[in-house]
């Protein structure tokens, strides 16, 4: 499930293992563990029940792994790897941008969850994307489902990586930024044009048909490229650390295929 190339990308990444301070069974290694992580990820499954013939060790191990690795930065690292790799080739398209959200029901209430307005008041969670003008995730960040979608818009500017690769300086502003109604706020404007950012957002009152979605949908596509993750379709897990870390991993597969096919 870990192909030589991603294996490659992640192994520089990861801690060093401390030594073992009792004896007992030999450690998984990393790349097995990783596997597991995939596993769950994909399908969905619940720990306790990881098929222990897969060879991916236990449940347990892989969400310690995980834990750690997320604690640790992995993932953000491997995030800002693909992206200079994009930039590189040429490849990131910071003529516009895309922003947008997807509420997600959380099964175990948790931090970062809330009442959520689109499910009579269950306890649900968003996940919020920006993306480059292709769909290329450049930030993504959890919020309870009660947030408001525009209290999102400026975090999630400021947590876009420096992306380097080319002769200059890291960039990580978009010319311009897509959104649609719920983005909608005079002040949120003017902070965007303060920053350097086009903001190209649809307007409340008005008729539908702006335009937009012939450029915005590439948001759109990417959330549900981020749902086709079996364990991101439903928050399962308590920690909001946890399940930012299968967020954090998910968009690095996806940036990952970006750069198989662009690179």
């Amino acid at each position: 499930m870990v192909s030589d190339e991603l294996w490659a990308l992640v192994e520089p990444l990861l801690p060093k293992p401390g030594p073992k301070l009792v004896k007992g069974r030999p450690r998984i290694p990393d790349r097995q563990a990783l596997c597991g992580i995939l596993f769950v990820l994909h399908t969905g499954i619940q720990w306790e029940y990881l098929p222990q013939e897969l060879g991916f060790g236990s449940g347990m191990t892989c969400w310690r792994r995980l834990a750690a690795w997320n604690e640790a930065g992995v993932w953000d690292e491997l995030h800002l790897v693909l992206l200079k790799k994009l930039r590189a080739a040429k490849k990131l398209d910071w003529s516009r941008a895309a922003i947008d959200s997807s509420h997600v029901r959380a099964a175990p209430k948790g931090p970062k969850s809330g009442p959520s307005p689109v499910d009579r008041a269950r306890p649900g969670s968003k996940h919020h994307v920006l993306t480059d003008a292709q769909g290329i995730p450049l930030a993504v960040s959890l919020t309870g489902g009660n947030r408001n979608d525009v209290t999102q818009l400026l975090p999630l500017l400021d947590k876009v990586p420096a992306v380097a690769g080319v002769v200059g300086r890291p960039r990580r502003r978009p010319d311009a930024l897509l959104a649609d109604r719920g983005y909608d706020h005079d002040k949120y404007r003017r902070l965007l044009w303060q920053r350097g950012i086009r903001p190209v957002i649809a307007e409340r009152g008005q008729p539908h048909g702006s335009g937009l979605g012939v450029f915005r949908y590439v948001v759109e596509r990417t959330i549900a490229w981020l749902h086709g993750f079996r364990r991101l379709r439903i928050r399962w897990e308590r920690r909001d650390d946890i399940h930012e870390a299968f967020l954090g991993l998910a968009t690095c597969l996806i940036t990952h295929r970006h750069v198989q096919r662009l690179c």
